[in-house]
């Protein structure tokens, strides 16, 4: 019996891409293709799922790591790979602790989607060893240190210093130093052009 894929996708042509995929190969067959991953895990309790291609910034916000999340709860047995474009240094670490089965950059992978889900569906987990390399001012993301991408992710909050230090439970002078070592390695002059570049590229996406 082919394998039942649902594919949870917000983009129109990365979306109808996965459906021809799944429709010209005897191996799957397509169930259903959303664009909301609130709506994914009710359809996995409808049943005539096996197999999920979920992107994480769906419409209306919807996250769907957090859809991951759940439906990895209620049916284990139900694979997930994790599909996005986004560079947002969490994602990998969030869908590992989601339980997610795999993870599929759509521009940054040489392996082809269906070789992924195939390899998925045989109980192998396929994860890239990193992040896509993105430039970021006069450095790339890969130059900044955890520490410095978990204070970037709080910025865009609009929250003092004090406040995203008692977050990360480290002092607000070290929130300020990780604010200005940035500053130092991109090349941006205020706190806001640094803010307003991480959100445009999706090295930090605060609300998924």
């Amino acid at each position: 019996m082919p394998c039942r894929v649902l594919i949870v996708e917000d983009e129109e042509m990365p979306r109808q891409l996965f459906e021809i995929f799944v429709k010209a190969d005897d191996r799957f067959t397509l169930s259903s293709s959303i664009s909301n991953a609130a709506l994914a895990p009710d359809l996995c309790r409808a049943g005539k799922v096996d197999l999920i291609l979920m992107d994480v910034c769906t419409v209306l916000g919807e996250s769907g790591l957090e859809a991951a999340a759940i439906i990895k709860k209620e049916f284990p047995e139900i694979r997930i790979i994790i599909v996005t474009s986004m560079p947002e240094y969490s994602f990998l670490a969030r869908a590992k602790e989601a339980g997610v089965d795999s993870f599929w950059y759509k521009e940054a992978n040489k392996e082809h989607i269906l070789a992924v889900m195939d390899r998925t569906m045989r109980g192998e987990r396929v994860w890239p060893d990193q992040t896509p390399t993105v430039l970021f001012g006069a450095a790339t993301n890969h130059d900044l240190t955890d520490r410095e991408l978990q204070v970037l992710r709080e910025l865009p909050t609009g929250e003092s210093n004090a406040e995203i230090a008692e977050k990360l439970c480290i002092s607000a002078g070290t929130v300020k130093r990780h604010v200005e070592n940035m500053l130092a390695k991109t090349g941006f002059h205020t706190r806001t052009e640094l803010v307003a570049e991480a959100c445009r590229l999706g090295i930090v996406l605060k609300d998924f």
